[in-house]
């Protein structure tokens, strides 16, 4: 539930004197895309971010603190049929995001199946795994949870093109750095408060 965020949207486009229709149109979004944002039950991307900014007369930096307080100890998910892939990479998630819930995973059934128990913030998805690929998982989490950002891993840039086309938020050639991935955290379609929003 993003309390937080929704409470102070509702704040705020009463202050302005609006309504959740008028709201919509000016971002031609559906009503309902608003009460959904207002119920809590979903969060805006980042380009509609700028927009209610605009439209609520506030900056961007006082919507996006907003959503970061709103995710506490996000799940995030690493899926590398390599061992020592993995066991190289999760220490530097957890660098990078601190306040997340990481867990690492060698076979895409249990990542899938841990993904249908809890909410899945962001996954960090190989792409080459022998019958399954990353592009496969991906479909199936985001039939779990369309809300879910996905980071491909993986050693060929070939894939960059074939990635983009499944609603990923970004793609690290490995071996991935501290770097890159804080990069590719402030790029993320449903940001969280360690998605980058404080990581310079």
């Amino acid at each position: 539930m993003n309390k937080i965020f929704a409470e102070n949207l509702k704040e705020l486009r009463k202050k302005n004197n609006m309504s959740q229709r008028e709201i919509a149109e000016r971002l031609f979004v559906t009503r309902s895309t608003i009460t959904h944002w207002e119920n809590g039950n979903r969060l805006p991307d980042v380009s509609m971010i700028y927009k209610l900014a605009d439209c609520l007369n506030v900056s961007v930096d006082r919507l996006l603190n907003d959503v970061a307080k709103s995710e506490e100890r996000p799940n995030v998910i690493m899926l590398d049929d390599n061992k020592v892939i993995l066991t190289g990479g999760l220490p530097i998630l957890e660098e990078v995001m601190p306040n997340a819930v990481i867990k690492g995973f060698t076979k895409p059934a249990q990542a899938i199946e841990y993904a249908k128990e809890n909410y899945i913030s962001l996954a960090f998805l190989d792409i080459e795994m022998g019958m399954t690929s990353g592009f496969d998982v991906c479909n199936e989490l985001l039939k779990i949870n369309e809300h879910t950002n996905v980071i491909y891993l993986t050693a060929y840039s070939d894939y960059a093109f074939d990635a983009w086309k499944t609603g990923a938020s970004g793609f690290i050639l490995k071996p991935i750095t501290p770097e890159e991935v804080k990069k590719q955290l402030a790029k993320l379609r449903y940001p969280f408060i360690t998605g980058g929003l404080q990581n310079d």
